[in-house]
C-alpha cells in the first residue's frame, strides 16, 4: 500500500466523499414531542380527577341511601335519629279558659238615684244631713236646724207649693245652716222620677220656707233674700239665704250668694253620696250570688 500523502489530499480531500458529521438539533420536533407529553399529562390529570369526583358522589349516594334502612338488630344505621312521628308532641297542658261572658257592668250611683223603685233606703232628713257641718273649701257652715214632711207646699212660700205639688211631691226635707251672721235653708224635694224633678227645677218660683231653729231666728221672710233651684236624679233642691239680722240682701252682695252656693253644693254632694252608697251595696250582693 502507497504511503498517504497529505499534499494531495488524501482519501477526504477534494473530490473524495467525507463521513458523515453530526447534524444539527430539530428543535421544532423537540417542541411538538413536549407539548404532545404536557397533552397527555393533563388528559390524564383532568381524566383521574373525573373519576375521583365520582368515586366520592358514589360514595355519598351509598350513605345518604344506607341512612334509611334499618339493621339487623331493628335500629336505625343513622345514629338512632328519631323520625318525625316520633318527636314529643307539645305539652298536654290545657290552655285556661275563660267564660265569653261579660260580667254585668257595676251599677251607676246616679241610675239609682233616678228611680224610686231603686232608690229603697231610708230616707229623712236625719239620714240626708248626718253631719254637724256643712264645708266647702276653708269655709263651714254649722247645722242649726233640721226637718222632714210629706206635705211638700206647707214648707213653701209663695208660688212654689203649686209647683210641687203638681209634679207629684213625695217628701220634702230640710236643713238650716249658718256663718258669721248669715243662714241659709235648702229645701229637697223628692219625687217617683227624674222626669218630675227636672220638671219641678225648670218650672220654679220662690220661695222654699226658712227653717229656724238651733239659735238661728226667722230671716227671710219679709225681705229680699237669694234663692236658687237646682236637680240631681229624683230630686229637685232649693236654697233661700239671707241675713239674720233681717237686713236685705242686694245686687252685689256676696256673703249670702256664696252661702247659698256653698250649701247647695254640699247638698248634691250629700244626695250623689247616697246613690254611691246604694251601688256598691248592689255590686256587693252581685258578687256574693
Amino acid at each position: 500500500m502507497r504511503a498517504m500523502s497529505f499534499g494531495q489530499g488524501g482519501p477526504y480531500g477534494p473530490g473524495g466523499s467525507q463521513p458523515p458529521q453530526p447534524s444539527t438539533p430539530d428543535w421544532a420536533a423537540l417542541a411538538d414531542q413536549s407539548a404532545r407529553a404536557g397533552r397527555r399529562r393533563r388528559l390524564l390529570f383532568i381524566g383521574g380527577g373525573v373519576l375521583a369526583t365520582a368515586a366520592v358522589a358514589a360514595i355519598v349516594a351509598t350513605a345518604v341511601v344506607s341512612s334509611g334502612h334499618k339493621d339487623k338488630s331493628g335500629g336505625d344505621s343513622a345514629g338512632g335519629l328519631p323520625t318525625p312521628q316520633d318527636l314529643p308532641s307539645e305539652s298536654a297542658t290545657s290552655e285556661p279558659t275563660f267564660s265569653d261572658v261579660a260580667p254585668p257592668a257595676p251599677p251607676k250611683p246616679l241610675d239609682i238615684i233616678s228611680s224610686a223603685r231603686r232608690d229603697k233606703a231610708p230616707l229623712s232628713a236625719a239620714t240626708l244631713f248626718p253631719e254637724k257641718r256643712a264645708a266647702k273649701d276653708d269655709r263651714s257652715y254649722t247645722k242649726a236646724a233640721s226637718a222632714s214632711t210629706t206635705s211638700c207646699a206647707a214648707a213653701t212660700q209663695g208660688a212654689l207649693g203649686s209647683v210641687l205639688t203638681n209634679n207629684g211631691c213625695r217628701k220634702l226635707l230640710r236643713a238650716t245652716f249658718s256663718r258669721d251672721g248669715v243662714a241659709v235653708t235648702v229645701g229637697v224635694a223628692v219625687f217617683d222620677g227624674k222626669a218630675a224633678a227636672e220638671k219641678a227645677k225648670d218650672q220654679y218660683k220662690p220661695n222654699i220656707a226658712s227653717l229656724t231653729g238651733g239659735g238661728v231666728p226667722a230671716f227671710c221672710r219679709r225681705t229680699a233674700c237669694q234663692s236658687s233651684a237646682n236637680a240631681i236624679g229624683r230630686y229637685a233642691y232649693f236654697t233661700i239665704s239671707g241675713y239674720t239680722s233681717g237686713k236685705a240682701v242686694t245686687a252685689s252682695d256676696t256673703a249670702a250668694l256664696q252661702a247659698g252656693r256653698d250649701v247647695a253644693d254640699y247638698t248634691f254632694r250629700r244626695i250623689l253620696a247616697r246613690g254611691s252608697a246604694q251601688a256598691s251595696a248592689e255590686a256587693a250582693a252581685t258578687t256574693a250570688n
